[in-house]
């Protein structure tokens, strides 16, 4: 594979100023952590990214895109109750996210759509802040009863620039001005910073020096808090950046000193004062049992500070606040932090001006490694047209061109040939090019536009020119994906409905096209609606389309929603180019169940017949099953010989008096294989012809994910896209996340895994318990099981677990004492192998032997005999490297291979015609590139 690292093609990431988890807690009924849970990150371009933790697999899910001076500058979720479902049993609410950002109302998103759904309006200035009214909370004796008419939803309070406090109402699914709580001071100081007490106490930060607590459902003010003045020299306004409320009641506030101070819930008087910062403290986040704050500032540290009971006190929050520890996870400042402490997922996510979110273990701190999680979003915004050696980029509303130039030796650079900027207001969602290089789509949530490219040779050099292609209103996507043939363009919009829009050449040279006005809408399979509390009342979120990807023929498209369901359609005929560009054929519905109860009109459907074809679902789709998670990686597998030529029209297919509206059932043939990688990096090849009963090819099934080696089970980081390589007989595909390239040989099976079944004797090891003697003895340790949601555990040996307490006296002996008497758990100690005996059955490989026969273990093909004795640990060794050597001189791991030299990558797409060698572009975008402000330089910092 010939790469052309490329560093040339900007994307400029945008800052992170907003963070906010969907939930607070654990599920009260099951205390286990909701399948619902998700991270919104708000940026500063106006996108907001969705996040699912997964346990710690972390996936951006979806990515609700953001428009011309917009920015993110605030979130928050909220719940409603829980209604009542069938049988009795009691579904979850539906949760709601709305955001800030500069300006004077709150905007509510539709999580199915990706679309504002309203917005709030009032007679108040500009927003600065919001919070969200806590979750009600019954009765706690079963005497005591609710006031009837209790409102029992969560409202919205905003803090403005004029220093006004207003109540924004979010009942009866609607969001809408209520009233004021407060007034603009005399001062007219802005409310930098606002959350609730409890339901009906407001506490909020003011950049005159002071914090005030107000009823909110009176309107009067219970105390002003004085901060006090500023310290000489400096500004006289201490400005209070943010508030928080411990469980106890206690406020907690940052301020521009960069201390953090705490205040009685009751007397509202200050408790402790710390200095935790050398500059303002921007944000900070309390854990759900008070226990833990932590906060960001604008000298980039991270810091913890924890609660140390007092003796006599035992509840939660009460205590004296120290400070841990602080670290400088980011580059630049931190302005947005937040934290989820539940049974698997205990974390703080902190986000800042250096645009990378990063993972804090909370519950593991000082035990887990941080981990920080990709900038750059998970699809690539990235497309390329081989066969014009063209590469196409784009970010917010510009689009730019390259033309990659071969290497023949000479040093030739890649050019620039185009740049375009959209008119309007919506950023791009996503883009195609035809392999031709002649036509470009580019979506926004508003419509689609079509653009024809041309290049001519000048004396001056290369002109090249864009045109609008004129079509009709088509409605806004987020995904488009062109054919192979360029004929065919797929468009999934936000309602996850997905439609084809058919380009015929307008001439002869086939240099000029245009759009049919009609569009073929296909119908997806009918599934049952998933009662999540992420669905909303017309739509599934989990119904929400994220890849889509046709064969290499042009005559199959695949489609995968963030449920793991995949839909699948064929096309019908050939193409008939002396055929009616459109035609409409009514035919009757297949179902015999709906004739007593339906009309004659509602048993005919109407089908829609383009040049002779029609698209329908295909046969074999329903063998597809659901996968364990959403697919990341959708890509059909390329043709490895020329494709047959197709007839010219559909032959025997005459109209009639009878059949006006003939059209050809046949369905092309051919190889139809696709891969998919699935969120829990779980890997499936699918043959639609050949699959058998589960649709998975053979060599999917001789090779299951628990083969993979752990270079790629084990990696963190998920996949993000994939090529391939057919080249002279090659069955390559090369897989890639944000810092990792990964290539499987899809000719070859696997190497074999470590072990295989052993039969258990006398002072005889098995295989599961030879395989975590070995994993042990090398350190190859696969990923951690049990983990809060961050990096990997620190290894025992770095963790400080005692400490030496010298007692004095006479004697000079030392006492330890231990500090946590937690050690970090084996990871394979409590789980079972997951390596499967089934694929080696269907190699043909023996795994089972005779009682005369010795152990036997398979190591990458190479046979080694295990005795019983005593030295069975050095023979191990010895046979371990043993194998190494024998892997590199026999080639055994040509089935596999990979590498972190490219990082981070922002995509990869072929380039150069698909009969050469395989040839792509790898784009990165380091973070030194990134331009960012100024930074603040510490006391013992040096500026750069």
């Amino acid at each position: 594979m010939e790469i052309h690292r490329s560093r040339f093609v900007p994307y400029p990431s945008s800052a992170i100023n907003a963070l906010a988890f969907s939930h607070a807690t654990k599920e009260k009924t099951t205390g286990e952590d909701p399948s619902s849970l998700r991270l919104a990150i708000g940026r500063a371009n106006g996108n907001i990214e969705i996040w699912n933790p997964g346990k710690g697999i972390w996936v951006q899910e979806k990515t609700f895109s953001g428009g011309k001076e917009r920015s993110v500058e605030g979130l928050a979720w909220i719940q409603e109750p829980g209604e009542e479902g069938k049988g009795g049993k009691t579904l979850p609410g539906r949760l709601r996210l709305f955001s800030i950002g500069y300006s004077s109302s709150i905007t509510e998103w539709n999580l199915v759509t990706g679309l504002p759904a309203r917005s709030s309006g009032g007679n108040h200035s500009e927003v600065w802040c919001f919070a969200a009214q806590p979750q009600w909370v019954g009765p706690k004796k079963k005497s005591s009863a609710a006031r009837e008419g209790e409102f029992r939803g969560q409202n919205l309070v905003a803090g403005c620039a004029d220093g006004t406090l207003a109540m924004i109402s979010t009942a009866e699914e609607d969001l809408r001005f209520q009233k004021l709580i407060a007034r603009p001071t005399k001062k007219k100081a802005r409310v930098l910073s606002v959350a609730f007490q409890d339901r009906n106490r407001v506490v909020a930060g003011y950049a005159d020096s002071t914090i005030r607590v107000f009823d909110s459902r009176t309107g009067e003010s219970l105390r002003s808090i004085s901060l006090g003045s500023g310290p000489k020299g400096g500004p006289t306004e201490i400005l209070v950046w943010k508030i928080r409320c411990l469980p106890n009641g206690d406020i907690v506030s940052g301020d521009s000193l960069g201390e953090l101070r705490f205040f009685g819930g009751e007397s509202y008087s200050q408790i402790q004062r710390l200095a935790g910062h050398e500059a303002d403290i921007l944000d900070l986040a309390v854990s759900n049992d008070g226990q833990y704050i932590f906060t960001g500032g604008m000298d980039r540290r991270t810091a913890l500070f924890k609660c140390i009971r007092s003796n006599g006190k035992k509840e939660v929050g009460h205590g004296s606040w120290v400070k841990v520890s602080h670290s400088k996870f980011h580059d630049h400042d931190v302005k947005a932090l937040a934290t989820y402490n539940g049974k698997d997922l205990s974390v703080t996510v902190s986000g800042g001006i250096d645009t990378q979110p990063i993972v804090v273990p909370i519950r593991e701190f000082g035990k887990e490694y941080s981990r920080s999680l990709p900038f750059l979003p998970q699809t690539p915004p990235l497309a390329s047209a081989p066969g014009a050696r063209l590469l196409v980029s784009w970010w917010n509303c510009e689009i730019r061109i390259w033309r990659i130039p071969r290497n023949t030796g000479a040093e030739q650079r890649p050019k620039l040939v185009a740049k375009m900027a959209l008119l309007g207001e919506e950023h791009i969602t996503s883009a195609a090019i035809s392999q031709n290089g002649l036509v470009l789509a580019v979506a926004t949530v508003a419509k689609v536009k079509f653009f024809q490219l041309a290049s001519h040779d000048t004396s001056k050099g290369e002109k090249f020119s864009i045109s609008k292609l004129h079509s009709t209103s088509l409605p806004g996507a987020t995904l488009v994906q062109f054919s192979g043939n360029g004929k065919w363009l797929a468009i999934i919009t936000p309602t996850a409905n997905v439609l084809l829009a058919r380009l015929v050449p307008a001439d002869d040279s086939n240099q000029q096209w245009t759009v049919l006005p009609r569009l073929v809408t296909l119908e997806r399979s009918t599934r049952t609606a998933d009662p999540s509390s992420l669905n909303g009342f017309w739509g599934n979120y989990y119904r929400t389309i994220t890849h889509a990807d046709f064969s290499d023929d042009s005559t199959v498209l695949a489609v995968g929603d963030l449920g793991g369901h995949i839909d699948v359609w064929v096309v019908e005929g050939n193409e008939d180019p002396t055929a009616a560009a459109v035609d409409v054929a009514i035919e009757s519905s297949s179902s015999t169940d709906d004739e007593e109860s339906g009309s004659e009109d509602d048993q005919k459907k109407q089908s829609i017949v383009i040049m002779g074809q029609h698209w329908r679902q295909h046969p074999n789709a329903a063998a597809i099953p659901k996968l364990d998670s959403a697919p990341l990686v959708l890509s059909f597998r390329p043709a490895s010989s020329s494709s047959q030529p197709q007839p010219n029209g559909n032959p025997g297919v005459h109209a009639t008096r009878h059949n006006p509206h003939p059209r050809s059932h046949e369905l092309p043939g051919g190889e139809q294989r696709f891969m998919i990688v699935s969120a829990k990096h779980s890997v499936y090849e699918f043959d639609l012809l050949n699959g058998g009963y589960s649709g998975i090819s053979a060599w999917s099934r001789r090779n299951p994910t628990s083969q993979f080696p752990t270079s790629f089970i084990g990696n963190k980081d998920r996949t993000k896209g994939c090529v391939w390589d057919i080249h002279e007989g090659n069955e390559r595909v090369w897989l890639y996340g944000v810092n990792w390239l990964f290539m499987l040989d899809l000719s070859k099976d696997l190497p074999d895994p470590e072990t295989l079944l052993v039969r258990n004797g006398a002072n005889q090891l098995s295989g599961q318990e030879l395989s975590k003697k070995r994993k042990r003895k090398s350190g190859e340790e696969g990923p951690r099981k049990k983990s809060s949601g961050a990096g990997d555990a620190i290894p025992a040996s770095n963790v400080l677990s005692s400490v030496g307490k010298f007692t004095g006296g006479e004697s000079d002996e030392s006492q330890w004492i231990s500090l946590d008497a937690r050690l970090t758990p084996d990871p394979d100690e409590d789980g079972e192998d997951t390596r499967l005996i089934l694929p080696k059955v269907r190699r043909g490989v023996k795994t089972e032997l005779d009682g005369n026969e010795e152990n036997v273990v398979i190591e990458n093909g190479t046979e080694n005999y295990v005795s019983g004795d005593a030295s069975e640990d050095k023979a191990l060794s010895k046979r371990k490297n043993k194998k190494q050597e024998a892997v590199k001189e026999r080639g055994l791991r040509e089935s596999w291979w990979h590498t972190f030299k490219y990082r981070p990558i922002l995509g990869i797409v072929p380039i150069g015609e698909q009969s050469g060698p395989l040839e792509v572009v790898l784009v990165e975008r380091p973070s030194w590139d990134l331009d960012l402000p100024p930074r603040l330089v510490g006391n013992h910092e040096r500026a750069l």
